[in-house]
């Protein structure tokens, strides 16, 4: 299926080349390279100019060249780094010469102390750029349509082949295949909430429909499942109907704000993210209306250890109106109907693993990617999954898992045994 008649949600230029230019690099563009690579503490990354001049600061021979193939690429770096990469990278006005999930590591980990050394102008400008838009409902939705209904036939290229599950897996070892991971964290989810023949759930964002079909088939339960996305609704609702479980799983084309009815059970895998801010004690509301007296809830979302906007070139080209929380912010949903938070985990390291399994199998099928949309897509898409395994792996991003229940409700769990059977 080919989605370049669709509204393409990259559309970064009107060409898809880069821009070309036969004007030599002048002196103050070579000094203020040197300048804002020795502000960022010199970082083992060697940057080659368009008239092939390399410069660098660090000491080692970096195992990494960033080519600039412009000046105006070149200036867009030095001035806004976190988003200029991005935008440069994706309309082929540089490239990256080694391990990109290496570069994007090294930029975490040293782009923070350009950042403080910027001026107060530069700080300024940096603060008014990352205003993330709002969700509300129509807003959600056009977000949800952005990154979701780009065509299921892409997510099949690269997701796991049983489930479709866009979200964090869950590896019980390090040699398992991205489906039995992925399975394994269905279980996983599954298990942390005690789910039972009869349980009625209410799901809030339920992707593709893979943990609601995984619900009904494999532990007896009957889900009702919201989506905005028309594409991943009507993917979910034609599986359930061809392996027979239509009666188990209502998949409900609607916001999750408009949730009805009563249910043992509430859970939420990657939505949280989409939520916004200001929104998690309206979604604490729609838990508290929905949830029994003795039922329990489950929230799994990407998160950050302190408050943080969402990288600004992701927010834009990739996720609009994302944003990670801390745990202290997603004591907002809980806090104003008490519930009781029982569990926490935090699976940041198994999202990293999740993202190279994703990475490998997307770059086995960019001839595909291609024809479906350009390069400019192609090459985005490696730099978000790239950047993404960067993020997990030093500690920009978390993964937490959060079980809680209404605070009256003693039927607690002493131990932890149920979560891991047979061990």
């Amino acid at each position: 299926m080919s989605t370049k008649s669709k509204e393409f949600p990259l559309n970064f230029t009107e060409t898809t080349g880069p821009i070309t230019t036969s004007a030599k690099p002048w002196a103050v563009d070579k000094k203020a390279m040197r300048l804002f690579l020795s502000m960022m503490k010199n970082p083992p990354v060697a940057v080659e100019l368009w008239d092939g001049d390399r410069i660098r600061t660090c000491r080692q021979q970096p195992d990494i060249t960033i080519k600039v193939k412009n000046r105006q690429a070149l200036w867009g770096l030095i001035l806004n780094p976190e988003f200029k990469l991005g935008e440069a990278y994706s309309m082929g006005d540089l490239d990256v010469e080694g391990d990109m999930v290496k570069l994007v590591e090294i930029g975490s980990t040293h782009l923070p102390e350009f950042l403080d050394n910027r001026s107060p102008l530069g700080k300024a400008l940096n603060l008014l750029s990352r205003k993330a838009r709002r969700n509300t409902l129509a807003g959600s939705r056009h977000h949800i349509h952005h990154h979701y209904d780009l065509s299921n036939e892409f997510y099949e290229l690269w997701l796991d082949r049983d489930h479709m599950q866009y979200t964090c897996a869950y590896f019980e070892s390090l040699d398992q295949t991205i489906e039995q991971a992925q399975c394994a964290k269905l279980h996983h989810v599954c298990r942390k909430l005690r789910l039972k023949p009869g349980d009625e759930v209410i799901e809030a964002g339920c992707g593709w429909g893979g943990l609601g079909l995984f619900m009904a088939k494999e532990y007896g339960a009957k889900v009702k499942a919201y989506n905005i996305s028309h594409e991943q609704i009507k993917y979910a609702q034609e599986k359930a109907k061809r392996e027979g479980f239509q009666d188990r799983v209502e998949y409900v084309e609607d916001d999750y704000r408009n949730a009805s009815g009563t249910c043992d059970v509430f859970v939420s895998v990657g939505m949280l993210e989409h939520v916004g801010r200001k929104n998690y004690k309206v979604l604490g509301g729609v838990i508290d209306r929905c949830l029994r007296e003795d039922g329990r809830g489950f929230i799994h979302t990407i998160g950050r250890n302190r408050p943080r906007p969402m990288n600004r070139w992701i927010e834009k080209r990739i996720f609009p109106g994302a944003y990670p929380p801390t745990l202290k912010e997603m004591m907002d949903i809980f806090e104003p109907y008490s519930f009781s938070v029982l569990d926490v985990e935090n699976l940041r390291l198994h999202y990293a693993k999740t993202l190279e399994h994703w990475l490998q199998r997307y770059e086995a099928s960019l001839d595909t990617v291609r024809q479906m949309f350009d390069e400019n897509f192609v090459r985005a898409w490696r730099l978000y999954l790239s950047g993404s395994i960067a993020a997990f792996r030093v500690g920009d991003l978390q993964l937490f898992q959060v079980l809680f229940q209404r605070p009256l409700d003693n039927n607690v769990p002493w131990t932890r045994e149920h979560l891991y059977p047979g061990q």
